[in-house]
């Protein structure tokens, strides 16, 4: 498939997608959500993939949405959704194979808000991270008041929230907004190697995984926590690939789980 605003590539069995508007920093439109979407189903659909990384091309990861394109049409009445659409990003994140963030250069508004529903976000030293929404007049979205007091805390995501400052990437690192830091020109090794140490997994215990954290990150109900695991623990038990990680342990052999999951 062919795409106007990303480009996409597998490295490996890791899928990359990679922002290409770098002439306006990868800024964000209603055409690129439609495509990133598109993109990450399309990964999810293909068995040779086991897991996504997303970047940016050029000197910047996205700076956020195009202020120009999205907000000031808006604001004269265009329809700017028109082509696109982003659908509901958080829960296709949720619910998708095992994706990472690559975050070069800067990251603003939106930029950030899309990778925090993802599974692990590694950021270059050269990074510049805000949640700056406040300073347009507007407010977080993407569930990004709720990813960011889990990640944060009430008070450091108050203080990111409402103030808009800009962090680098070390302090970034240093508040837990990002998993990790790497130098510029190791970013996107570091990234594709993670995803691609969490995607060789069982792929019904990864999504199953997945859904777990989503359900349970704040709940307080222990027996309904324990009643979700056991759920998904049977689920887990009767898969094709938990037989073949427990044949493969008993022969001694590296696990195919890709022809265990075609048997399922």
């Amino acid at each position: 498939m062919s795409y106007e605003t990303i480009l996409t590539e597998n490295i490996d069995d890791v899928r990359l997608i990679t922002m290409n508007r770098p002439e306006r920093l990868n800024a964000w439109t209603w055409k690129m959500g439609g495509e990133l979407n598109a993109a990450v189903q399309a990964a999810n659909a293909d068995d040779d993939v086991n897991a996504m990384v997303l970047t940016g091309a050029g000197r910047g990861f996205c700076a956020g949405a195009d202020i120009e394109a999205v907000f000031k049409a808006q604001a004269d009445g265009e329809d700017v959704r028109e082509g696109g659409g982003a659908g509901d990003w958080v829960n296709l994140m949720r619910q998708s194979k095992p994706i990472v963030a690559a975050i070069n250069g800067p990251a603003i508004g939106l930029g950030v808000t899309q990778v925090l529903p993802m599974d692990y976000l590694v950021a270059s030293e050269s990074a510049k991270i805000s949640v700056r929404f406040v300073k347009m007049g507007l407010v977080p979205e993407l569930a990004s008041s709720y990813f960011l007091t889990a990640r944060l805390g009430f008070g450091v995501a108050s203080e990111l929230m409402l103030t808009g400052k800009t962090l680098s990437g070390q302090e970034a690192l240093d508040i837990g907004l990002v998993d990790k830091v790497t130098p510029d020109d190791a970013l996107l090794d570091e990234a594709c190697t993670i995803a691609k140490a969490m995607g060789e997994n069982p792929r019904s215990a990864l999504l199953q995984i997945k859904q777990l954290l989503t359900q349970n990150a704040t709940e307080t109900d222990i027996r309904l926590i324990q009643k979700r695991e056991g759920e998904a623990l049977a689920v887990c038990y009767a898969s094709n690939e938990h037989k073949e990680a427990i044949t493969a342990f008993l022969e001694k052999r590296p696990p195919d789980f890709k022809t265990a999951r075609s048997q399922d």
